[in-house]
């Protein structure tokens, strides 16, 4: 590899890295909102958090770009914050990749509080501890498998984006280019060799993301 080729790399750790631990401090509320709320708008708010599931990339990208973009109300108030635009900036490319991974993090944590159901909750009260102790002393370590496995989805599909990191990054060396555009170059320029080194990097790192999923997870082997 060369140095364009280390740089993507770490850039892309960088940003999983980064939105890996956003996507747990900003998922694991909604994940136990979803998991024990009653709420009419328990469906409306599971469907907007599971969009990016079905929704392109691209399409989702370009409203992000235009919310973030000089006209947008996003970038209306970065602007008059002082802080500039978003789009084909780092902080930019961290914000699209927390909406696009959302549901990959939510989901997995959401499924494990609501497999703890009410018993432990209620032996908890029963024993004046109150909901925040609850939640902290009870549910978070039962909840651990699913903490695992939402923070390796969130990582590893960070890693694999293209279309979204595409759309609102662009292709900046060192500041925006990552592995998945820089591979996308690499097989634009016919150089299939430098394509072929970090796509069998990026197979064999998705590969043991998931061996790591199912091997250590204790809920992925009982359910498979």
């Amino acid at each position: 590899m060369d140095s364009t080729d280390l740089s993507a790399v770490w850039l892309t750790l960088k940003l999983a890295t980064v939105v890996t631990l956003l996507l747990l401090v900003i998922g694991t509320p909604v994940a136990w909102w979803l998991a024990r709320t009653r709420s009419a708008l328990k469906g409306t708010v599971g469907a907007v958090v599971a969009l990016p599931l079905v929704l392109p990339p691209t399409v989702l990208g370009f409203y992000l770009l235009v919310a973030m973009g000089p006209n947008g109300p996003v970038g209306q108030l970065t602007q008059s914050l002082g802080l500039g635009l978003l789009p084909f900036t780092f902080p930019g490319l961290v914000i699209a990749s927390v909406f696009y991974s959302l549901p990959f993090v939510v989901q997995p944590i959401q499924n494990a509080f609501e497999a703890i159901g009410n018993g432990p909750l209620e032996v908890a009260a029963t024993l004046r501890a109150s909901p925040w102790d609850a939640f902290w002393a009870v549910a978070v370590p039962l909840a651990k498998p699913g903490f695992l496995s939402g923070a390796i989805l969130g990582f590893a599909h960070t890693v694999g984006e293209f279309g979204i990191v595409l759309m609102i990054g662009g292709n900046i060396p060192d500041r925006t280019r990552v592995v998945s555009v820089l591979i996308y170059d690499h097989v634009e320029a016919l150089e299939y060799t430098q394509a072929h080194l970090l796509a069998g990097g990026m197979v064999l790192f998705s590969f043991m993301v998931l061996l790591g999923l199912y091997t250590f997870n204790p809920s992925r082997r009982s359910t498979a």
